[in-house]
């Protein structure tokens, strides 16, 4: 997947879960496809706006939601996580304007 921007690029996605045993790596890892996956998306359609954006957004938060039905526990500390990491690509991308809560309206967890 090819993501042009730097700042994205180098972002360590899901850090905190990566070190915990209590998440398994192999759904850490879909987790962090989905996020890349986003940011192509993004660069892919530059949404002209932020409710562009929450279209593209919710469908990955969509993805979490499948992730989450499979074998990914979503709880406390991995939801802080995920959000953060929306939070993050919205503002990489220069969304400044972009609610956190809105970014992932569409999760049951």
């Amino acid at each position: 997947m090819d993501i042009s921007n730097q700042q994205v690029s180098a972002h360590p996605f899901l850090k905190a879960l990566y070190g915990d045993d209590y998440y398994p790596e192999e759904a850490v890892d879909r987790g962090k496809e989905i996020l890349l996956r986003l940011c192509a998306r993004i660069e892919a359609e530059r949404p002209a706006d932020v409710a562009a954006l929450y279209v593209l957004t919710h469908a990955a938060t969509d993805e979490f939601n499948d992730l989450q039905d499979d074998d990914f526990d979503i709880e406390t500390v991995a939801r802080e996580e995920i959000a953060e990491a929306f939070w993050f690509v919205s503002q990489a991308y220069g969304f400044a304007d972009a609610d956190m809560e809105e970014l992932i309206a569409t999760r049951d967890w």
